[in-house]
C-alpha cells in the first residue's frame, strides 16, 4: 500500500520541523500584522475609539515601573481585567489595548497570587502604599506578601535618560526637554517613591468608566 503524503511527513522530521514552522509563521503573520494597522492597539483609544488621556511615563514613574520589573511583582500581580462581570465589578473598567501604547514592556500578565493592578491608582494614599510596600501585613494581616524594606533607599538611576532616548526609539513621544531634565526629576528620591508613582498612576485614563 503507497504511502500517504501525511505519513511521510511524519517520518521525515525534519521536513516536519520546516513545516510546523512555516505554519506558525505564517498564524502568526496574519494574527500580529493587523495590529500594527488598527486604531485601538496603536493609538489611545477605548473599544469605542473615544480618545483617552494616556501619556508616557514621566521620569520617577518611569523608574518605578523598571524597579517594579526587576523586583518581580509581575509574578504575582497582572494589570489586565477580563470582560467578565466577577472582575469588573471588583477592579473597574475591563482593561483596553489602548491603554498600553506606552508600555515597553506591557505589564498584563495571567498570574495573581495578589489582586490585580490595572486601576489601583490613586485607589490608596501614598501613605498607604509606602506601608504596604514595606510591611504589607500591617495593612492586610491575611497577605502573603513579602515586605520590601529595601526599597527605601536612594533611587540611583544615572541612566534614566538612556532609558527614555530608547522608548523614544519604539515610539514613546518624549521631548528632548524632558530626557534632558530627567535626572534632576528622580533626585533626591528613594526607590520606593518611583514606585509608589508608578503605582498611583495605573490605570487612571478608563478609571471612572463603567
Amino acid at each position: 500500500m503507497a504511502k500517504s503524503k501525511h505519513d511521510a511527513i511524519e517520518r521525515n522530521v525534519f521536513l516536519m520541523i520546516v513545516l510546523t514552522l512555516l505554519a506558525v509563521s505564517v498564524g502568526g503573520l496574519v494574527e500580529i500584522v493587523p495590529l500594527f494597522f488598527q486604531a485601538s492597539t496603536t493609538t489611545a483609544v477605548d473599544e469605542k475609539g473615544d480618545a483617552l488621556d494616556v501619556k508616557p511615563y514621566e521620569a520617577l514613574r518611569l523608574a518605578g515601573r523598571d524597579i517594579y520589573i526587576r523586583e518581580g511583582c509581575y509574578n504575582c500581580h497582572s494589570q489586565m481585567i477580563r470582560p467578565l462581570r466577577a472582575e469588573t465589578e471588583r477592579y473597574g473598567h475591563y482593561s483596553v489595548a489602548g491603554e498600553f501604547i506606552y508600555d515597553h514592556p506591557f505589564q498584563w500578565g495571567s498570574k495573581r497570587t495578589g489582586p490585580d493592578l490595572a486601576r489601583v491608582g490613586a485607589r490608596y494614599t501614598d501613605e498607604w502604599q509606602r506601608q504596604h510596600l514595606l510591611d504589607p501585613r500591617s495593612l492586610v494581616p491575611e497577605s502573603n506578601m513579602p515586605a520590601f524594606k529595601w526599597l527605601d533607599r536612594p533611587l540611583k538611576m544615572a541612566d534614566i535618560g538612556a532609558r527614555m532616548e530608547a522608548l523614544r526609539v519604539v515610539g514613546v513621544p518624549y521631548t528632548d526637554d524632558e530626557i534632558a531634565n530627567a535626572p534632576a526629576a528622580i533626585a533626591d528620591k528613594t526607590e520606593l517613591d518611583a514606585v509608589v508613582a508608578y503605582l498611583q498612576g495605573l490605570g487612571l485614563a478608563l478609571r471612572n468608566v463603567r
